[in-house]
C-alpha cells in the first residue's frame, strides 16, 4: 500500500512539474513585448553612427530570445527606432564574430549573411499583412511585403526602395568569413509614403501602435543563429510568423 502511494505521489509530482514547465513556456511565448518609439527632434543624418546624439538619447531593445537550439555564438544585438510624420528611422548594433556577407544585390539572399531584420505591420492588426526589411552587415537589403495571410507576396518596387536612405559601418571585405570579434552598425530611414503603396498604413503619431519584431540571423555562416526580440513559439527557425510580433507604440 505504501509503495502504491509513493508511486502515485511521484506520478502526481511529475505531472505538476510538467504542467509548471508548460505554463512557464506559455508565459514566455505570450508575454507582451512593447517598445516606445519617440519622435525624432530633427531628421537624423543616416551615417551608421550609433553614438550620435539622437541615438544616445534613444532607449535600445536587446534581442535576448532565439529559435532552434541555443546557439554557441549568441551575438549581442540591439536595435533602436525613432519616427517622424513621414519617416521611420531604424538602427542596429551587433557585437559579432564569424561575420560574412556574400549578397551584393537588392533582394538577394541577405538572410544567409550576417544579417539583421525588421518585420512590421503598419498598424495593430497583423491580418492586414506585414513588411520584412532584411539587411546584411554591408547594407545590402531585401524588402518584401505579405498580404492576405501570405497569399500575396512580393518585393517592394525599385522606385520605392531607392527612396530608403541606408548606411553601414563595416569597412572590411567579409565575403570570406571574418572570424575575429567585430562590431558593426546599420542604419536606415524608410519613407512612410512608400509603405502605403502596398497596404493600408496607420500614420505614426502619438498613441498609434504597430506590430513588429526584430531579428538577427546568419544562416550560411560557420555559426548560424536565429535571434529574436519578441519570442516566437515554433519548432524550427521561422521569422515569418506575424502572430508573434511584439508592439511598437509611438509617443
Amino acid at each position: 500500500m505504501k509503495t502504491r502511494l509513493k508511486i502515485c505521489a511521484l506520478v502526481l509530482s511529475a505531472g505538476l512539474l510538467c504542467f509548471e514547465c508548460n505554463e512557464k513556456k506559455k508565459n514566455v511565448t505570450t508575454e507582451t513585448y512593447e517598445y516606445q518609439v519617440k519622435r525624432a527632434p530633427e531628421r537624423p543624418e543616416v551615417n551608421a553612427d550609433w553614438d550620435k546624439e539622437i541615438w544616445r538619447n534613444t532607449k535600445s531593445i536587446r534581442l535576448n530570445n532565439y529559435m532552434g537550439d541555443r546557439p554557441d555564438h549568441f551575438p549581442e544585438t540591439h536595435a533602436k527606432v525613432r519616427y517622424e510624420d513621414d519617416f521611420i528611422h531604424v538602427t542596429f548594433r551587433v557585437e559579432d564574430q564569424y561575420v560574412k556577407a556574400v549578397a551584393t544585390e537588392v533582394n538577394g539572399r541577405v538572410y544567409q549573411d550576417s544579417c539583421v531584420e525588421f518585420f512590421f505591420t503598419p498598424g495593430e492588426d497583423v491580418e492586414k499583412g506585414y513588411f520584412n526589411l532584411e539587411m546584411n552587415c554591408k547594407g545590402v537589403f531585401l524588402f518584401g511585403y505579405h498580404l492576405n495571410n501570405n497569399e500575396t507576396n512580393g518585393k517592394v518596387a525599385e522606385e520605392d526602395h531607392k527612396k530608403i536612405r541606408i548606411a553601414h559601418s563595416l569597412e572590411e571585405d567579409v565575403e570570406q568569413e571574418l572570424v575575429g570579434p567585430q562590431i558593426w552598425v546599420v542604419e536606415y530611414s524608410i519613407p512612410i509614403e512608400i509603405l502605403s503603396n502596398y497596404m493600408e498604413v496607420d500614420q505614426p503619431k502619438s498613441g498609434v501602435s504597430w506590430r513588429a519584431n526584430f531579428y538577427k540571423c546568419a544562416d550560411k555562416t560557420s555559426h548560424p543563429h536565429w535571434l529574436t526580440w519578441a519570442p516566437v513559439d515554433f519548432p524550427t527557425p521561422k521569422f515569418h510568423l506575424p502572430e508573434f510580433f511584439g508592439k511598437i507604440t509611438f509617443e
